[in-house]
């Protein structure tokens, strides 16, 4: 018997291919028992790929249709195949099927319908959630939040700043959202630990660069750590070789007596999320020779006595005599 339901369950059609083996391929390579029940095969025919070793299981009544490593994917599909009905996929396990973030966890983040009893399977986490079915994306395959509410639910649990920086970077410059659907979100939310820092970074790209950023960069690097006042968005003229006005520029902060430019790039100048690190080393040839230096959110919010550090770098090559101070123990501004 459990020979015949092996070839059974082997054999198709010449031609077609088999209902289950199809979901299969949809899925990953994963399958639940009851879905296969449903597709056709019975319960020995099951058994059998089980028993020869074909197939492999992953959770209680979930299988992968393959021997061998399981991808990221396959692991996945198992999970929400496993936590059953009404389940999906959030937190970073969630953007990183957005392709937010580009290594799939290592611990799976799973959403369940509140007055469901679910026992999370191996190398998951459950999360249940009110209103769950108006959270999950429409046609997300394996069924996943809408990316909007899987950021906002990683920022407001992200154990420091530059964690929720990081991800609305991510998420705005990979064009899967805008800080238009992530404030109105945001709208949404009763509550957000990060709440206040969100509204700043996402109400720049309506209110202008200056608005956020720029006080940002003047309460944390300049006040705290006693620079002097930089100039705010003065109109400089720009002319050609003949001498000719061509335009105004307008610089975000000039420290004129000492001939330095800082720039604040927002969300819209971000073609990649990681331009902050090509900043970075324009900036430490500027630390040897130039007049320039450039920052965005990332470092603005998380690292702000490293920005302070190099500015004042700058500054006393040009010859500024003041006396910054540290902001703290582990500040990395020298104060003499």
């Amino acid at each position: 018997m459990v020979g015949r339901d092996r070839r059974s369950a082997a054999r198709a059609a010449p031609g077609s291919t088999p209902a289950w083996q199809e979901l299969a391929s949809w899925q990953a390579g994963a399958v639940s028992r009851r879905q296969l029940l449903a597709s056709g095969l019975t319960a020995g025919q099951v058994g059998a790929l089980l028993d020869a070793r074909r197939w492999t299981g992953l959770h209680p009544g979930v299988y992968a249709t393959f021997t061998g490593p399981v991808p990221p994917m396959t692991r996945v599909w198992a999970a929400v195949l496993a936590a059953g009905d009404g389940a999906a996929l959030g937190g970073t396990t969630a953007l990183w099927l957005w392709q937010v973030l580009p290594v799939c966890p290592g611990r799976l983040t799973l959403c369940v319908p509140e007055r469901r009893r679910v026992v999370a399977p191996a190398g998951s986490y459950l999360v249940r959630r009110r209103h769950l079915a108006d959270r999950v994306h429409p046609a997300g395959a394996p069924p996943r939040l809408r990316l909007e509410e899987a950021v906002l639910d990683v920022t407001d649990e992200a154990a420091d700043l530059g964690t929720v920086v990081e991800v609305v970077l991510r998420a705005t410059a990979s064009r899967r959202t805008t800080p238009a659907r992530l404030r109105l979100a945001l709208r949404g939310r009763k509550q957000h630990r990060r709440r206040r820092l969100l509204e700043e970074i996402l109400g720049e790209a309506a209110d202008g660069v200056q608005s956020a950023l720029e006080r940002r960069y003047r309460r944390d690097v300049e006040r705290r750590h006693a620079l002097p006042h930089g100039e705010r968005n003065r109109a400089e003229p720009v002319h050609d070789a003949a001498g000719r006005l061509l335009r105004h520029r307008y610089r975000d902060v000039r420290y004129r007596r000492w001939s330095l430019v800082v720039e604040l790039d927002g969300l819209e100048a971000h073609p990649r999320w990681l331009r902050h690190r090509d900043r970075r080393r324009d900036n430490s040839v500027t630390l040897a020779d130039d007049k320039w230096l450039q920052y965005g959110w990332l470092e603005t919010v998380s690292t702000p006595c490293i920005v302070a550090a190099e500015v004042v770098t700058v500054l006393r090559s040009q010859g500024w005599c003041g006396s910054p101070v540290r902001c703290g123990p582990g500040c990395d501004v020298a104060s003499d």
